[in-house]
């Protein structure tokens, strides 16, 4: 299995497809597929039956899974940028950075 450099979270900026350009909040990863679904974004009609929630039932839009390779991870300045890991010297944790910029992501 391939370990992510994204996480739950994160914000995020799609890369490629048909929603190229978006940028949205990751709400789920699926590691093992190497799948995030994007708040906003991927969406989707999905056909529901009513239920005693939704009573009128119908066609409801909801995000789609996408896969992490289209997803690019946004720095605290909005910029899109490669992930790195290195050391951090205060606590002696692994800690992501950005490539761009240097700085740690939280």
């Amino acid at each position: 299995m391939k370990k992510l450099k994204i996480k739950k979270n994160d914000t995020v900026k799609v890369i490629s497809g048909e929603d190229k350009g978006q940028q949205g909040r990751v709400l789920r990863v699926d590691v093992e597929k190497e799948r995030a679904i994007v708040e906003g974004i991927n969406l989707v009609s999905k056909h529901s039956k009513p239920t005693s929630k939704n009573p009128q039932g119908g066609i409801v839009k909801r995000e789609a899974a996408i896969h992490v390779s289209n997803l690019m991870l946004v720095d605290g300045k909005g910029n899109a940028t490669k992930v790195g890991k290195k050391l951090d010297e205060k606590s002696g944790k692994m800690v992501r950075y950005s490539k761009k910029t240097g700085e740690v992501i939280k």
